[in-house]
């Protein structure tokens, strides 16, 4: 029986790489590569997904005389009867290492942030008799691209977020949940929807994007890394007709009488549905629920700057308003907003300004992301590469590299690497000039076994903003202020006693 050609590895690279392994030079024994972020977007990347692609495609015994027997009939039809499919070497896989991969990888902890222009994970082969396979991996390695994007574009807003809620609120503790995955639908497939959604949840723990909790599941040790909680869609609110508008929002309160419900309210006019019925009609309603949990109000249509800003002052109206410690304004417990349309890392700061700037906490908005968070990224938006850095060809060591006279940011680093850190500065080390005892990467896979396997809660812990970070600090540090105060002052009382 043929396997489905995503379980074979054989398929698994560029057409042309199956011609690769008769173009490097005779004596060739072996190639050492690497994957950098040459530039891009932002100036630093949150590593993320190379643990779920070796789990998925290079763990254990992954190639046998079946399967290359069907690639090599594939690639001879694939090449108009040429005969340029590797078979000597893929059987020497299986025959001396029982199909497991003769690699490896060496790759900085997920979750670290390191700055762009610096080594992020390394691969070489084992065995002298297969220097070709190191290349051959690289169009399935080079796919972290998407992960690692995605989780660096999730948590730089998460730093927008916490900004503002550190300007104009109390407290930092509702930041997890602040940035709502919505991008199942507009993903290209269930899963690049798993691998995005994931790549998100390093930073927060919302989502409606299933896939993604159980991939963190199957392959990063968390058994729940998010959360939903029940919420209208248009579909459910039409079909009750616009003179049905009020009683489908009483229906949605009925049917969840505690706890977050959500409720889209803009079908019609989000403005009347804010004023009118949630702020008049249902009030009592409303108001009843508010010992049991919160209202969400959803607008998704809209300038998000001016609507939401707007619907802040509407509830205003109607419902009673504090202020914090802050200055800035803060709706009752029981409501939020939650904006669904437009968010993405070039305009959530821009609403949480207006929000700002109209006397209002960054506490009262929730956002809810889909295309912005999981789909609108390529390889390019951190110029992802992967290139061989070192041969070593009849016994003798080579340092290579790649310098395009038509394009300078495309030189390629040289040598053996390490990453290393000077003070809070991450370096790369060219040339075998590294000290590797410093040297920040790990081995995570050797010859088909994967050597490290990272939780997402650690991942969680080494990716966090700093923000956050400091705020914790702040907080420990006034808790053990007010604990001594309170220890010394009872010690005071016994000895006046």
């Amino acid at each position: 029986m043929e396997l489905d050609p995503v379980e074979n590895v054989l398929y698994l690279a560029d057409s042309y790489k199956i011609t690769h392994h008769v173009q490097y030079p005779p004596g060739t024994s072996s190639v050492y590569s690497y994957f950098e972020c040459r530039g891009g977007k932002f100036k630093e990347t949150c590593f993320f997904g190379l643990q779920y692609i070796l789990k998925r495609w290079l763990v254990g015994p992954v190639v046998n005389h079946q399967m290359i027997k069907q690639a090599k009939h594939f690639y001879a039809v694939h090449f108009g009867g040429m005969d340029v499919f590797n078979e000597a070497g893929w059987a020497h896989i299986v025959e001396k290492h029982n199909g497991y991969l003769p690699l490896r990888i060496k790759a900085v902890p997920e979750g670290t942030v390191v700055p762009v222009h610096n080594v992020l994970f390394t691969v070489e082969n084992t065995d002298p008799e297969v220097p070709w396979l190191t290349n051959w991996f690289e169009t399935l390695l080079v796919q972290v691209w998407y992960p690692l994007i995605v989780c660096t574009n999730s948590r730089a807003q998460k730093e927008i977020i916490a900004k503002y809620l550190d300007e104009t609120s109390d407290s930092l503790d509702g930041l997890p949940f602040k940035l709502h995955d919505f991008g199942y639908r507009g993903s290209t497939s269930v899963e690049s929807a798993g691998i995005g959604a994931s790549a998100h949840l390093v930073n927060f723990v919302g989502t409606d994007t299933i896939a993604g909790l159980q991939l963190c599941r199957k392959y990063y040790h968390c058994p729940m890394a998010g959360y939903s909680i029940p919420a209208a869609e248009h579909s459910t609110i039409t079909t009750w007709r616009k003179s049905g508008e009020s009683a489908a929002y009483m229906n949605m309160l009925e049917q969840f009488p505690g706890g977050l419900v959500s409720v889209v309210s803009d079908s019609y006019d989000i403005y009347n549905a804010v004023s009118k019925i949630w702020g008049e009609e249902l009030r009592p309603y409303v108001l009843e629920r508010a010992e049991r949990g919160c209202l969400v109000i959803r607008p998704d249509s809209g300038d998000p700057c001016e609507v939401v800003v707007k619907l802040l002052n509407l509830l205003a109206e109607n419902f009673p308003i504090s202020t914090n410690e802050k200055g800035y304004k803060i709706l009752p417990n029981y409501l939020r907003i939650m904006q669904g349309d437009g968010i993405s890392y070039e305009t959530v700061g821009k609403i949480l300004e207006a929000v700002k700037e109209d006397g209002w906490s960054a506490e009262n908005v929730v956002f809810g992301a889909g295309g912005a968070l999981l789909q609108k990224f390529d390889r390019d938006t951190q110029k992802c590469a992967f290139k061989c850095s070192y041969v070593n060809i009849n016994g003798e060591g080579h340092d290579i590299y790649k310098n395009p006279a038509t394009d300078a940011g495309k030189k390629s680093k040289s040598g053996r690497l390490t990453l290393e850190k000077r003070g809070n500065t991450y370096i790369t080390i060219e040339k075998g000039l590294g000290d590797p005892k410093k040297d920040l990467l790990i081995t995570v896979f050797e010859n088909g076994r994967l050597l490290r396997d990272y939780s997402l809660d650690e991942i969680r812990e080494r990716a966090e903003i700093d923000l956050v970070k400091e705020w914790k600090q702040r907080h420990v540090n006034t808790h053990e202020h007010t604990n001594g105060l309170s220890s010394h002052s009872d010690t005071n009382g016994s000895m006046h006693e």
